[in-house]
C-alpha cells in the first residue's frame, strides 16, 4: 500500500538522529566529555570550525578568528590597515584582537600563506566581483551617517535591462525617497552615484549604505529628497579580466560606451519610469575612483545634462586634455558644484587628483577641494556622500 512502512521500522525522525548520533559519536573533531578519565562528565557537542568571529567588544577592540591548522602563516587584511599577524592557537584556530577602531564598517579578508580567503564564521558580506570580503560593524551614536536610525526609510528598487551599446544584459538599482509615490504629483531631482573598479552596482547600497545615508540626511533636514541612480560603471566588461587595464584603448572604450549607456539607456528610462524633476539644474552625477573618473568624463561632457559634478578619489583619465577638449573657463557659469575629494593617505591623492586640480586651475574652472584623512577605501567615501549630497540642488550655490 502507497505511503505505508513495516510496523516495526522505526520513524524517519528517529532514523535521522541515529545517523546524526552516530556521526558525531565517531567524528575525531568533536570533543565529548571533559574532567578526568575516572569521572567523565558529559558536556555538549562542540564543532571547533564554528568560532565567534569577528567579536566586537565594548571598548570598540575586535578580535578576529580563523581555522587553518596546516597552515604557517595567516595575516588579517583589515580595510583601511596595514596587514596584522594572526597567532596560531589550540585546534589550529588563528587570531588576533586589533584596535580600538573608530564606529564604522570594516571589510577584511585572511590571507593564508598567500591565499586570500573569506571568515566562514561571518554571514557579513562586502560583494566585489574581484576581491570578495566579510564585513565587521563598530557601532556608534545614532548621529553617523550610516548608522541606521528610527526614521522614515525610502525604497530601493533593482532593474533589468539589455544593454544595446555594451552588448550584455545588465541591472541598475533606483532608490527613492521617503513618502515617494509614482502616481503623485510631486517630483524629484536625481542624482545618478557611480560605483569604482572591481564594484557591482549594488556597491553603493550593500556597502556605502548610500541608501541609509540618504534616509538619515533627508530626515534631519539636511538634504533635499532626490532620486538616486545606481547603474553598472562598465562599457567594456572586458576590464575586469586579469591583465586588461594595460590594455591599449580599454580603459577609453570603458570609458566612452558606459557615457553613451548612461546618457542614451538609464537616464531616459529613469526619467520615463520615476517622478524626475526634468533639466539641468536637477540632474548631478558623482562617483568613486574609476566612477569618480566617470563621473568627470560624463558631467563636464555634458555641462547641457548636468550642473552638478562630484569625484570622489576620482582615478583613470589618463590624459586629460584628450578627456575634455571643449572645457573653459565659461562653463563656469553652468556648473552649480564641481566637488573634487580625495583622501590624505590615498595613493591617488598625488598621481591623479594633485593633477586634475593644477589642469583645473589653468583652465580657470572654479573647484571645490576636499582632502579627508584615510586611504583608497569606504571609509572615506561614505563620508564624501554624506557630506556631497546636502550640497545638491540648492538655490544658492554652495
Amino acid at each position: 500500500m502507497r505511503g505505508t512502512q513495516p510496523l516495526n521500522a522505526p520513524p524517519k525522525r528517529s532514523v535521522a538522529m541515529m545517523v546524526f548520533l552516530l556521526m558525531v559519536g565517531t567524528s575525531p573533531l568533536v570533543a565529548q566529555t571533559n574532567g578526568s578519565p575516572n569521572n567523565p562528565t558529559p558536556r555538549p557537542f562542540v564543532f571547533p570550525w564554528l568560532l565567534h568571529s569577528p567579536q566586537v567588544h565594548a571598548d570598540r577592540k575586535v578580535t578576529f578568528r580563523f581555522r587553518d591548522p596546516n597552515a604557517k602563516k595567516v595575516l588579517l587584511l583589515l580595510e583601511g590597515a596595514k596587514p596584522v599577524a594572526m597567532e596560531k592557537g589550540e585546534q589550529g584556530v588563528w587570531s588576533v584582537t586589533v584596535g580600538p577602531l573608530q564606529p564604522e564598517y570594516y571589510g577584511y579578508s585572511f590571507l593564508a600563506d598567500g591565499v586570500s580567503l573569506m571568515d566562514p564564521s561571518n554571514p557579513l558580506i562586502k560583494p566585489n566581483l574581484l576581491n570578495p570580503q566579510n564585513m565587521v560593524y563598530v557601532p556608534g551614536p545614532s548621529t553617523l551617517p550610516w548608522q541606521m536610525n528610527n526614521v522614515p526609510h525610502g525604497v530601493v528598487h533593482h532593474h533589468f535591462y539589455h544593454s544595446n551599446v555594451v552588448g550584455d544584459n545588465r541591472d541598475f538599482y533606483v532608490y527613492t525617497p521617503p513618502g515617494y509615490n509614482p502616481r503623485g504629483r510631486k517630483r524629484y531631482p536625481v542624482l545618478y552615484l557611480l560605483h569604482g573598479f572591481s564594484d557591482g552596482a549594488n556597491a553603493w547600497t550593500a556597502v556605502g549604505r548610500a541608501n541609509i545615508i540618504m534616509d538619515n540626511l533627508i530626515a534631519e533636514g539636511k538634504a533635499k529628497p532626490m532620486i538616486v541612480v545606481m547603474p553598472l560603471g562598465y562599457g567594456a566588461p572586458q576590464i575586469l579580466k586579469p591583465g586588461a587595464l594595460a590594455q591599449p584603448g580599454l580603459a577609453q572604450e570603458n570609458l566612452t560606451k558606459f557615457s553613451e549607456s548612461l546618457l542614451t539607456e538609464i537616464m531616459p528610462r529613469v526619467e520615463k519610469d520615476y517622478r524626475v524633476l526634468p533639466g539641468r539644474m536637477n540632474t548631478a552625477i558623482a562617483g568613486l575612483s574609476m566612477g569618480g573618473g566617470e563621473s568627470l568624463f560624463v558631467g563636464l561632457n555634458n555641462l547641457n545634462r548636468f550642473a552638478w559634478v562630484g569625484a570622489f578619489s576620482a582615478g583613470l583619465l589618463p590624459d586629460l586634455d584628450k578627456e575634455f577638449p571643449h572645457l573653459t573657463a565659461k562653463d563656469n557659469s553652468k556648473l552649480r558644484l564641481l566637488w573634487i575629494a580625495c583622501g590624505e593617505q590615498d595613493t591617488l591623492v598625488g598621481p591623479f587628483n594633485v593633477k586634475l586640480r593644477a589642469w583645473l586651475r589653468e583652465k580657470g574652472i572654479r573647484f571645490t577641494k576636499i582632502e579627508t584623512p584615510g586611504v583608497h577605501s569606504w571609509m572615506v567615501w561614505r563620508g564624501n556622500l554624506a557630506a556631497f549630497a546636502p550640497l545638491l540642488f540648492r538655490k544658492q550655490a554652495p
